[in-house]
């Protein structure tokens, strides 16, 4: 049950074309966001429709290869792990971030069709 502690999966459609951060150290970050959707009906039976936004961070190759390849609007399915974490803004106030931390990237959009 180890392997089942903190992991997330989600599918969703990106909502912005993936940005790279390079490190002095060589290191690259990759950040963009995705929409999840869900809908149900309510008591009086209509049909109700919620998007959640999740922030995604890809380290490494496996964010080379999501810079390269994935666009806003694509659509994926990502496995990883939460991560939280705080930081002072300029005002001095506190700013909580929750950040799914990317371990693996399935692409569900079609290829392409060849010209």
């Amino acid at each position: 049950m180890n392997a089942l502690r903190n992991k997330v999966q989600l599918i969703g459609r990106l909502g912005q074309d993936p940005k790279t951060i390079n490190f002095d150290d060589g290191k690259s970050k990759v950040n963009f966001s995705i929409a999840t959707n869900e809908s149900y009906r309510n008591g009086e039976g209509d049909k109700i429709e919620k998007t959640q936004w999740h922030d995604v961070v890809a380290w490494g190759s496996l964010g080379e290869i999501m810079s390269q390849y994935l666009k806003k609007g694509a659509e994926i399915a990502i496995e990883g792990r939460l991560m939280y974490r705080t930081y002072d803004d300029s005002e001095g106030k506190t700013r909580y971030i929750t950040e799914v931390v990317a371990s693996d990237l399935l692409m569900l959009d079609k290829k392409p069709e060849e010209a």
